[in-house]
């Protein structure tokens, strides 16, 4: 039993309300030993016959321990059996559920407190909010402010901070800003919030705007407008602001900023930061965080230096399927299709299952080197063998594939196929594939259905002239 194992050191009575029933040391002291459901239950089992239970701050510890542990179930249910929760209980159920799948449960408890006659407090509201935010209803956001202004909480700046949020997810961004610039103490998490609340609606020229308000900044204020800047597409701005955190307030970067230069390095193939990046992620130590190593192999492979790639690859002691899928999108690029053949076969032979974008590199793969019939094997293999349902994109692929290798009907046929409306890019191919061959009838076609969905692109229009030009 995991009741025979309590430290001989108890916490000091001290630190703990005079309230608390004497077995509240072993109790905490079990609480923290615990690891699997059964040292769960056995910790649970020492509370009931003490009434230990029955004190919401305890179970409330109790209840947190066994989320953590992941057996949130049991702990709703724990929930549920205390017959007079106070608010503070229910605030850490609410919390926990509005971290998970679970965020319309929260808002139905949210709703239970003042059914049951308790008052919601500054606490409450944020972690509602979070719920709200997660399932992005902006309705039932409104409600929810309505109660607060009722309330007198408005000005609580944890409850300004969960609007913002909360608005900002659901794509109201005026309104964040309105509760932004309603609240008279800021904090530096509240300009974070809105600051990430207008990089979160592609506004990043408004988060930068607002970012260079800022008097305190931290790590995340910084990050935020690098990443925004980077998803953006803007890799300028996003490495600039890099260089200014460096230089401005020396702040190391954390592991969501490197991500986020790495993918502007990438884009702008800014080699000479990206190797500095991996020098300072060796000498912090940080080789061991999967994602940061996938965009190392990313960067490396999008900037030219493919062995280099394929040295970091070498060299990660766990590997993802993404970090696979990585190296043999670096290898399609550089058109080194059989090299991505021999490492999706490795993978393969790891174990390691891939997912539908490994599919859209070794398709890209049979292209570069002209395997038609091994991308077709793919292609089948996909479905049939991985279970993964092909989207426009693999379809979009195969088209690609068939038109270079001179099969347009075959390419057509599959477009005709397809469990969805081609789009523009499924139709250019066609189309280009028509001008490589010299087939104006299949360029023709290609180019009405291209004129349905992109009208005003002049470029199709080019395309089709110069098939005309080289048949005559």
């Amino acid at each position: 039993m995991l009741a025979r194992c309590i430290s001989l050191r108890f916490l000091s009575s001290s630190n703990l309300p005079a309230h608390l029933p004497a077995a509240t040391p072993d109790f905490i002291s079990l609480l923290t030993r615990c690891s699997t459901f059964n040292h769960v239950t056995q910790t649970h089992a020492f509370a009931i016959p003490r009434g230990l239970d029955r004190d919401n701050l305890l179970l409330s510890k109790f209840i947190s321990a066994c989320s953590l542990l992941g057996f949130r179930d049991y702990a709703y249910s724990i929930f549920r059996h205390q017959q007079q929760p106070n608010v503070y209980l229910f605030n850490t159920v609410i919390k926990i559920l509005s971290q998970s799948e679970s965020a319309r449960g929260a808002i139905v408890l949210f709703k239970e407190i003042q059914q049951v006659g308790l008052r919601p407090d500054t606490y409450s509201f944020p972690f509602v909010l979070r719920a709200v935010a997660s399932l992005s209803s902006l309705e039932l956001g409104k409600q929810i402010h309505s109660q607060i202004l009722r309330h007198g909480l408005s000005s609580d700046i944890h409850v300004s901070t969960g609007l913002v949020h909360m608005y900002s997810n659901c794509g109201s961004v005026d309104d964040a800003r309105v509760v932004f610039d309603g609240t008279t103490h800021r904090d530096v998490v509240l300009w974070n919030a809105m600051v990430a609340g207008y990089a979160r609606v592609g506004d990043v020229d408004g988060a930068c705007g607002l970012f260079d308000r800022m008097h305190e900044r931290n790590v995340v204020s910084w990050t935020t407008v690098i990443a925004g800047y980077s998803q953006m597409n803007r890799p300028d701005e996003a490495i600039g602001v890099f260089r200014r955190m460096q230089v401005e307030d020396s702040i190391e970067p954390d592991e969501i900023a490197l991500l986020a230069v790495l993918s502007a390095c990438a884009q702008l193939g800014a080699l000479d930061l990206g190797e500095w990046i991996h020098g300072f992620i060796d000498r912090k130590r940080l080789y061991k965080i999967v994602p940061l190593m996938n965009a190392l192999i990313d960067m490396y492979a999008k900037s030219g230096n493919i062995e280099k790639a394929l040295e970091v690859f070498e060299n990660m002691k766990n590997k993802s399927v993404v970090t696979w899928t990585t190296m043999i999108a670096g290898f399609a690029l550089h058109g080194l299709g059989n090299e991505a053949l021999d490492m999706f076969n490795r993978m393969e032979k790891e174990s390691v299952k891939p997912n539908d974008v490994t599919f859209l590199a070794i398709l890209s793969a049979c292209s570069h080197i002209g395997q038609t019939n091994l991308g077709k094997w793919y292609f089948e293999r996909m479905s049939s063998h991985y279970h993964i349902k092909p989207k426009i994109e693999h379809y979009g692929c195969m088209v690609d594939l068939l038109g270079r290798a001179g099969c347009l009907i075959e390419a057509h046929a599959l477009i005709k196929e397809m469990p969805f409306e081609a789009n523009a890019a499924i139709w250019g191919a066609l189309l280009a594939s028509a001008r490589m061959r010299g087939d104006v009838e299949m360029g023709e076609l290609a180019l009405r259905h291209l004129v349905e969905v992109e009208p005003h692109n002049s470029a199709n229009y080019t395309l089709l002239s110069n098939i005309y030009a080289a048949y005559e």
